[in-house]
């Protein structure tokens, strides 16, 4: 009987070591979409035009610092920014602004803002401008998948498995 529970408890620690490090990249994502998801800098400037470098961060396929024509709208920056992960909030996107006197200012909005802009009323208009150093911030929170709710499973058995048997040789049974 210990050497059944030895051996499961063996094959849980291998199973469970393999999947519950902590990895660099996002949850959900396939196993090839990890080596070419990069940060980093983007350029899509137009050389007939001015252009203006900003920064995506957050739950973006692309996050990093593009530069881009000043004509550029938030919708525009999203998808070159390779859209919204599954695990962004679409409700809270942020866009944070650096006044001249140094303070920053945040204006947040939300997607259906940006998706219905033309038949928003006036008064209602809260989709900002983008400008040179502007930071748009897409919130979220990751999603735990199949994978690894049992990834946390197996480790959370082969913890308690290591504690049966810890008691079971110290009390002589």
């Amino acid at each position: 009987m210990k050497n059944l529970l030895l051996l499961f408890f063996l094959v849980m620690a291998v199973y469970s070591s393999s999947y519950a490090q902590t990895k660099d990249y996002e949850l959900g994502t396939s196993v090839f979409d990890r080596y070419r998801t990069v940060t980093g800098l983007f350029d899509y400037s137009d050389p007939e035009s001015v252009n203006m470098r900003v920064n995506v961060w957050g739950y973006v396929r692309y996050p990093g610092r593009y530069i881009v024509p000043v004509y550029t709208t938030v919708t525009d920056l999203l998808s070159l920014a390779g859209g919204p992960s599954e695990a962004a909030d679409l409700e809270e996107l942020r866009v944070i602004k650096q006044d001249a006197d140094g303070k920053e200012r945040m204006i947040k909005f939300s997607y259906q803002d940006v998706l219905w802009e033309d038949e928003l009323d006036v008064s209602y208009r809260n989709l900002p401008q983008l400008e040179g150093g502007d930071i748009l911030s897409v919130p979220g929170e990751p999603k735990l998948f199949f994978r690894d709710w049992l990834s946390v499973s197996f480790s959370i058995i082969s913890t308690l498995v290591t504690i049966a048997l810890l008691v079971l040789n110290i009390t002589g049974n």
